[in-house]
């Protein structure tokens, strides 16, 4: 990671959080007609992210199903995506990552799909709502 990308991190107890966000995920818990702009709906989403990642100093991994035509530039956010986007593949990508980590339990994920829950979970990794994480980057 370049020296721009380190930030400070969310701490628990004396392990730094990293924060891995099912981009979609987050994306389809407001009914805002994404769905007729996904490339939109996924920029909007990097915006934010990088705002509250500005304020709050956390680490942020974005994972999508497929790479972002055109593409979306972060110098605040890693935007992540599967290998090869099929359905769930974004899940799959998260679940790669959290598993490969040396310490799992650092590791924070935003999702509401339980089956990727319960994966992570077992994996070591905590998780938040997309739900509760979109207005928690809504507020700020």
């Amino acid at each position: 990671m370049s020296p721009a990308r380190l930030v400070r991190c969310e701490r628990v107890g004396l392990v730094v959080v990293r924060w891995f966000v099912d981009g979609m995920n987050v994306i389809g818990t407001r009914p805002d007609a994404w769905w007729k702009d996904r490339h939109g709906a996924m920029v909007r989403l990097v915006h934010l992210l990088e705002k509250w990642s500005a304020v709050t100093g956390e680490e942020v991994i974005v994972v999508f199903e497929q790479p972002p035509r055109p593409p979306i530039p972060s110098t605040v956010v890693e935007v992540a995506h599967a290998p090869r986007p099929h359905r769930d593949s974004a899940d799959d990508e998260i679940v790669r990552r959290v598993v490969a980590e040396r310490e799992p339990g650092a590791i924070r994920v935003v999702t509401s799909d339980l089956w990727l829950v319960d994966r992570v979970h077992a994996a070591g990794a905590t998780v938040q709502s997309a739900d509760s994480f979109r207005a928690q980057l809504e507020d700020d």
